[in-house]
């Protein structure tokens, strides 16, 4: 789509292997309809990423026809842990693992090299952004939401007034390592679950594609020990297991209903907490088929208890455009600081 003449906002979403970009209209419309990926080259080295970013936003503003000067801010996402405003985490990451990134600030970089506004969010965050937005539309600043994105961690975000709440360290809606009730969510003899972070009994101990390689499989395995992924490395059997699921396989189910078990128990605590008019569910999940996907989040909802006042309200769905929400989502926080920032753009820059 063409959209030559209209000031816009660019979100950029980095990850381990690609980044993707897409372009937001300050009308509110997205000028992209699928992903526009290149890769990030995170593994290289902060200075190698940092350039790999502005190539991917040259690249979209090339794709969609749109000037450089239009642009009024960019908005970036990446994956956890870091700090509200974007510096990675002292300890790193799985993506972020060479020395130079710890403490790196990753928004600060790519603001002085673009010479442009940077708002930055957590990839939960920013998908969990996405989904709000797209959920309630026009009324998405008068509403509230979670969402649980499960991938190779639990990443997720909390939502008011249509805005993310970050929390003073950047560490809000951090629903994987928020510890959950263990008592009848584990099958008879299963061990209690541990979490790569040192937590036992945490969410994402149970609700994550690491889960199911270091926690959940062997046990189920040894229950179906005729089954044909017992023949396979546990973690090429992990990311196999959800074709499994799809195709109504019993260890697989088991599986997967301790993990929607375990985000409706999470769920509740949300409930309990922030009362929210959504829950959300993103990750692989969102890619499966039908019957799986509407079994699975189905599932989540018959394990979150909600007083009956809440029920009437809340609503549960699925993140749309699993790939594209990271990047969309910071496109939409980016064009929320412009619209609130009634000076130039430039006096947004540090």
């Amino acid at each position: 789509m063409d959209g030559a003449d209209v000031p816009v906002v660019v979100g950029l979403d980095n990850g381990g292997t690609s980044n993707n970009a897409t372009v937001l209209s300050l009308d509110g419309r997205f000028l992209v309809d699928g992903l526009v990926e290149i890769p990030s080259e995170v593994r290289a080295g902060p200075d190698a990423a940092i350039e790999a970013l502005a190539r991917a936003l040259d690249g979209v503003l090339a794709r969609t026809g749109v000037p450089r000067a239009l642009v009024r801010a960019v908005g970036l996402d990446t994956p956890g842990p870091a700090s509200a405003t974007g510096v990675i985490s002292s300890r790193g990451s799985t993506n972020f693992a060479q020395p130079a990134w710890h403490g790196y600030d990753v928004r600060g970089a790519l603001q002085r090299r673009l010479g442009l506004p940077v708002v930055y969010h957590n990839d939960g965050n920013a998908a969990a952004l996405y989904a709000h937005h797209v959920h309630f539309g026009s009324v998405a600043a008068a509403r509230s939401s979670v969402a649980a994105i499960v991938g190779t961690g639990l990443g997720g975000g909390v939502v008011v007034d249509g805005r993310v709440v970050t929390g003073a360290a950047g560490m809000a809606g951090e629903f994987g390592h928020v510890h959950i009730p263990l008592a009848g969510l584990l099958a008879p003899g299963q061990p209690e679950p541990r979490c790569a972070c040192g937590f036992v009994g945490d969410a994402e101990s149970v609700a994550s594609l690491t889960a199911i390689g270091r926690n959940l499989l062997p046990y189920w395995l040894s229950r179906y020990p005729g089954h044909p992924l017992a023949q396979e490395p546990v973690e090429r059997a992990a990311k196999l297991l959800r074709g499994y699921a799809e195709r109504g396989d019993a260890l697989a189910r088991e599986v997967f209903a301790q993990q929607a078990a375990a985000l409706g128990r999470l769920f509740t605590i949300a409930a309990n907490f922030t009362d929210p008019h959504a829950y959300f569910v993103g990750g692989g999940v969102v890619e499966a088929a039908p019957e799986f996907r509407d079994w699975f989040l189905g599932t989540v909802r018959a394990h979150t208890v909600l007083r009956a006042e809440q029920a009437t309200l809340a609503t549960f769905a699925l993140v749309p455009d699993r790939d594209m929400a990271g990047a969309r989502g910071v496109a939409i926080a980016a064009l929320e600081a412009v619209r609130a920032t009634p000076v130039p753009p430039a006096v947004l820059a540090d």
